[in-house]
């Protein structure tokens, strides 16, 4: 299999750049490191730095190289600044997208795997797990962003075999520290406290301790980054096999609160967590909590990292490792 990566330089596409790699497949990577970092790329890969609305460079190289798939993970992905500056996320999570999309179709590279949100689901009306066909209502432009962007592949299922991934909270490192998250600005939960953790900051404030929740704060879905990565290497395998299109949840289907997370954070560092609690953010569910059955039935995905502590443990080790560095 060869496989077109946009996004490759970042933290959820530099986990899948390690996962095609252990599988020898090839790939290219596409990026134009504006929140990636070149420093997760490693050496031996194939680099195009440009942005994936230039279609001129996206039709090069799938010309030269004649990808069987194409896994696009090139988005931003930050809540608070989809409400403050929506017209960005709509332009480069669904204008970008569906531009590179139509490049690919115009040189004949037809399968398409996109990385997409548990954002989608908005508040759901339930406190059941979420299933693949609940309804939409997103609570956010960086959510609205993601379903315009599947509504597309939707409605041209004539053109494309596609699968639409859409993700729970992703947390963690790589175990062999190969890759993790690298964020000036962070908004990740676990990514804050492992901050902490080694210093980097003194504190973390907590949007709200009034949900309707166990203990008052939002609750979530939380998978490892390195068990999100084997799902897009299996899902591409389903594609290319089945070369039918779908949609999966992907999670644990298991729910912890942001107090749950911060008390497992104080388990592993001896209490280096310090919290006060801040107002509700602007586009935060209360509780969204995957239903995985179509993803483990369909391509058989078993877990291997489904562990809170592991999990943060990891998350800590590559904070350590990019501290010393100073990426």
């Amino acid at each position: 299999m060869k496989i077109l990566l946009t996004g490759g330089a970042g933290y959820i596409g530099s986990h899948v750049l390690l996962s095609i790699l252990e599988k020898n497949y090839k790939v290219v990577v596409v990026d134009d490191l504006s929140t990636g970092n070149i420093n997760l790329i490693p050496e031996n890969i194939t680099l195009i730095k440009c942005n994936i609305n230039d279609e001129r460079k996206v039709s090069n190289i799938i010309q030269q190289e004649k990808f069987d798939i194409l896994l696009h993970f090139a988005g931003f992905i930050k809540v608070e600044e989809s409400v403050q500056n929506p017209s960005k996320y709509f332009k480069n999570n669904t204008e970008n997208a569906i531009t590179l999309f139509e490049t690919c179709y115009k040189n004949n590279l037809r399968n398409i795997i996109f990385s997409s949100t548990a954002a989608a689901y908005g508040n759901p009306a339930s406190n059941n797990s979420i299933k693949e066909d609940a309804n939409l209502s997103p609570l956010n432009p960086y959510g609205q962003s993601k379903i315009d962007t599947e509504q597309y592949l939707i409605e041209n299922s004539n053109k494309f075999n596609s699968v639409i991934l859409r993700y729970f909270n992703v947390a963690g490192a790589d175990p062999e520290l190969r890759s993790g998250l690298i964020s000036k600005e962070p908004t990740h939960l676990i990514k804050i406290l492992s901050e902490i953790a080694v210093g980097k900051r003194d504190k973390i404030y907590l949007y709200g301790n009034d949900y309707n929740t166990d203990d008052g704060t939002p609750v979530r879905d939380y998978i490892h980054v390195s068990d999100l990565a084997d799902i897009h290497i299996k899902t591409a395998e389903y594609l290319m096999k089945k070369k039918t299109s779908n949609i999966f949840n992907c999670g644990y289907g298991r729910g912890y609160s942001v107090l749950e997370v911060v008390n497992e954070a104080n388990k592993i560092t001896g209490n280096k967590i310090k919290y006060e609690f801040s107002e509700r953010r602007p586009g935060d569910a209360e509780k969204l909590v995957s239903n995985i059955d179509k993803l483990s039935q369909t391509i058989n995905w078993e877990p291997k990292f489904n562990d809170l502590n592991l999990i943060i443990k990891t998350a800590i080790e590559w904070e350590k490792k990019i501290n010393e560095k100073n990426f």
